[in-house]
């Protein structure tokens, strides 16, 4: 054991006798701060994400893609994903073969919430290495600071909030990475950060940024081939195989990522760097929304994660993401910053254990840290479960169900983005925008006030494909407060 780790241990010896972690007859076991905390919010987050489902929030983009894949892996399958287009493999858009892993679940629970479940509980793992170490190093206050601030956290809660995403995987790797780096133990850092390199292309370079910091900090030569390997994952997987498998022979998100030009995603066009290093230089630090996310993800942790190296490991992710010329990468919506979160708070428990910093500004730190949790809270979706109307179900949803039930299982069906999420366990979906996948259809349904219709494809454009495929000879099966049923 390092020198570190040994001090840490004698640390924790001294606060059990001075009562600090809890008498020997105190009757909440140490595994309770840990694993109570993270089955507390695998519980919130389920309710929410399934909540969300059940009132038509989720949408094929992008629940309904990772569902058909991981439907697909659960028959022993390619990744094929017809939401994506016609023949499209998923390992074409995003190098993530470890969703896999939840094949087996929704072999037996064939169902959307399968992937809602699976998500809360990978979410929540993640306070369990953080919490625990907390309770380790200073007592069970921080603990539950760090437990409790990890869960609530704002990128954490966005990323159970918003259908599933394969990050969700990459979110307790990392926090055990991170636990692993701040108490020196570099061979368990690197074999938990590996397998990074198959949940996302871009999670390489957080596999290289945890060999830079065993290089420096730890073995050299282990953290140099950590590093080469995270480094040369990204680049194989973005320059081979991504391309290799992609039906377009190509990496589509190129012309998102090099920070020039610009870059339209689901309908929204924003102006990259300009093409050049320059601009590229001059476009990181701008527009001011980037100062926000800074602001939003060091807030947590009262700023004290700033006092800790580990939090460097944000860079990779915060470079690439405001590099882009994908205006939705630079702010605080949707899923990306779920994998910041177990790094500050990370580098908030390892701040708080070294040196120099007395009991008393650790105890400020930590009220600050559940102030802001706690002010937070109302902004975010975790609100909803407090919400009465959360819990009453629109008409419109109940017209919209009972004419989804009007289609039968085992068909094709042509949908709109929110309706596509509802059928995906059921039936082989396409979008109703895409000419050549859904061109056989045997339904088409559309709801013409979906709020999910952004990309590819706007509600409008949905509403007119209902004319071509009348057109076509499909007839009218129902039709009620905007809901449109079609059959051929």
């Amino acid at each position: 054991m390092s020198t570190t780790g040994t001090t840490v241990v004698a640390q924790r010896r001294v606060r059990l006798v001075t009562g600090e972690l809890g008498s020997p007859e105190s009757r909440i076991p140490a595994w309770a701060y840990s694993w109570g905390t993270a089955a507390v919010f695998a519980v919130l987050y389920t309710v929410l994400s399934v909540r969300r489902h059940q009132l038509q929030q989720t949408a094929g983009y992008d629940l309904g893609i990772f569902e058909q894949a991981v439907r697909a892996y659960a028959h022993l399958q390619a990744p094929v994903t017809p939401l994506k287009g016609l023949g499209f493999d998923v390992l074409g858009d995003h190098f993530s073969p470890a969703v896999a892993i939840i094949a087996p679940f929704y072999r037996v629970f064939p169902s959307p919430v399968t992937l809602l479940v699976a998500q809360s509980v990978l979410l929540s793992l993640a306070i369990v290495p953080l919490a625990d170490w907390a309770l380790t190093a200073r007592g069970p206050r921080t603990a539950l600071v760090v437990g409790f601030g990890l869960g609530a956290s704002w990128g954490v809660v966005q990323a159970a909030a918003f259908d599933f995403h394969e990050v969700a995987l990459a979110v307790p790797l990392i926090a055990f990475a991170v636990r692993a780096l701040g108490e020196d133990r570099w061979r368990a850092a690197a074999l938990w950060s590996l397998p990074l390199l198959l949940v996302k292309e871009d999670q390489g370079l957080t596999v290289a940024a945890v060999g830079v910091y065993i290089a420096l900090r730890g073995p050299r030569r282990l953290g140099l081939w950590l590093t080469a390997a995270g480094a040369l994952g990204t680049c194989a997987e973005v320059l081979l195989v991504l391309p290799a498998v992609n039906v377009h022979g190509g990496f589509d998100y190129w012309q998102q990522i090099t920070g020039g030009g610009t870059a339209t995603t689901g309908g929204v066009t924003a102006a990259g760097g300009g093409g050049s290093l320059i601009g590229l230089l001059l476009h990181l630090p701008w527009p001011g929304v980037k100062w926000l996310t800074l602001l939003m993800l060091l807030a947590p942790t009262a700023f004290y994660a700033l006092r800790s190296p580990l939090t460097l490991l944000c860079a990779p992710t915060l470079l690439w993401r405001f590099a882009s010329g994908n205006s939705h990468y630079w702010g605080v919506a949707y899923h990306y910053s779920a994998v910041l979160m177990p790094i500050v708070f990370g580098g908030f428990v390892h701040a708080l254990t070294r040196g120099g910093l007395s009991w008393r500004r650790g105890r400020a730190a930590l009220a600050a840290s559940a102030a802001f949790t706690l002010a937070t809270l109302p902004f975010f979706p975790m609100r909803e479960l407090a919400l009465p109307t959360q819990w009453i179900t629109p008409a419109h949803v109940e017209t919209a169900d009972a004419i989804l039930g009007e289609i039968p299982a085992g068909v094709k069906v042509a949908a709109s983005n929110r309706l596509a999420a509802q059928l995906v366990h059921r039936d082989t979906v396409t979008l109703v925008c895409m000419r050549d996948a859904s061109a056989d259809a045997d339904f088409v349904v559309v709801d013409a006030s979906d709020s999910k219709a952004i990309a590819p494809c706007s509600a409008d454009t949905a509403v007119a494909e209902l004319t071509r495929f009348e057109s076509r000879g499909y007839t009218l099966v129902a039709q009620s407060d905007g809901v449109t049923l079609l059959r051929r």
